[in-house]
């Protein structure tokens, strides 16, 4: 198993990028930031007004290393997809099984049900660990609603019936997700998910992680040859990338979610990371987005136990992992696709 390549995340207004033999430079006005060996790096995101030279882009390409443009907030802008990799033939495969309405339905199954256990299980941590006991019963009590969803989910064959449970599994579980924060509740109070833009602090590290996560996951699906944008729980829309959001579910809430719970409980964010914007929105600031990038690397780095491979790899891996059982699964080699559920 590959060790954990490095993403290295550049936000300093008016940086720029450029390709010096196998080293990427950081200049800011001229002044050389950084100097970091490409071969370290699994790929490179770059916030707000940040430009890169064009032979960087077109190694990053080349090379299949993800080169992701961002907004200063953290929203998806653009990023560099190099020469197709794997068979047209698993494509087609993919393609094939979404017209197919079982199939369809059993891998959506499959993930909205580790979507479940995973929110599940983070439920239950949280009730352990409260502090109130009106928390823990109202976090114990939802957990047992997820539980029976999971029971009902089984059963069900049709794809709309299964985002049905996904969508009521979610209400749940973010209609107690204010609970789950233990410290700084007045400074992070939340009031159920919001998006585009998220209107309180909480929502907005929410929507900075998954967008990092739903970038990773386009790139370690292009990775094997699949095709982000054809998913099977997520409606084909044009622009959505419909498969990687597929697979962003298995991994909300045992890497974003809890990641968030931890920086807010930590104190590792307070209201001083963040900044409003006209509209209405909340997002990390410089130092915020620099605190919350740290923490989500070291979280990478952990090492969780994959039932699926039988062994303990780095979560930063998961992602890659996951597209290669999908594949595998739509090549026919495994029978059914084995999601992610983290213990």
């Amino acid at each position: 198993m590959n060790e954990v390549l490095n993403t290295l995340y550049v936000q300093t207004q008016g940086a720029a990028l450029r390709l010096d033999h196998d080293t990427v430079q950081v200049r800011v006005e001229k002044q050389l930031r950084l100097r970091v060996p490409l071969l370290r790096l699994e790929g490179i995101v770059l916030f707000g007004r940040v430009a890169a030279t064009g032979p960087l882009i077109q190694r990053c390409a080349a090379e299949g290393r993800s080169l992701v443009w961002m907004s200063r907030f953290g929203r998806f802008r653009a990023r560099v997809v190099g020469p197709t990799d794997g068979n047209v033939l698993l494509r087609r495969a993919q393609h094939l099984a979404l017209s197919d309405e079982g199939r369809e339905a059993a891998i959506a199954r499959q993930i909205v049900a580790a979507k479940i256990q995973n929110s599940r299980n983070q439920l239950l941590r949280s009730a352990r660990d409260a502090r109130r006991p009106d928390d823990a019963a109202a976090l114990t009590q939802v957990a047992q609603r997820l539980a029976d969803t999971l029971t009902r989910l089984r059963t069900m064959e049709r794809v709309n019936d299964i985002r049905g449970a996904e969508g009521e599994a979610a209400r749940d579980y973010f209609g107690v997700f204010g609970r789950m924060i233990a410290e700084q509740r007045d400074a992070f109070g939340f009031d159920g998910r919001s998006r585009r833009p998220p209107r309180d602090r909480t929502n907005a590290v929410l929507s900075f992680f998954y967008s990092l996560l739903s970038n990773e996951c386009s790139a370690a699906l292009e990775g094997v040859g699949l095709d982000p944008q054809v998913g099977y729980l997520h409606a084909l829309r044009p622009g959505r990338p419909s498969l990687a959001l597929d697979l962003v579910e298995e991994l909300r809430a045992p890497l974003a979610d809890r990641l968030t719970l931890t920086l807010i409980n930590r104190r590792q964010l307070q209201a001083k990371h963040f900044e409003d914007v006209p509209g209405g929105g909340v997002y990390l600031n410089e130092d915020g987005r620099r605190a919350a990038l740290n923490a989500y690397e070291e979280r990478k780095k952990t090492e969780v136990a994959h039932r699926a491979m039988k062994m303990k790899i780095p979560f930063g891996l998961v992602a890659h992992v996951q597209a290669r059982l999908l594949a595998r699964h739509l090549r026919g080699d495994l029978t059914h696709y084995p999601p992610f559920v983290y213990r």
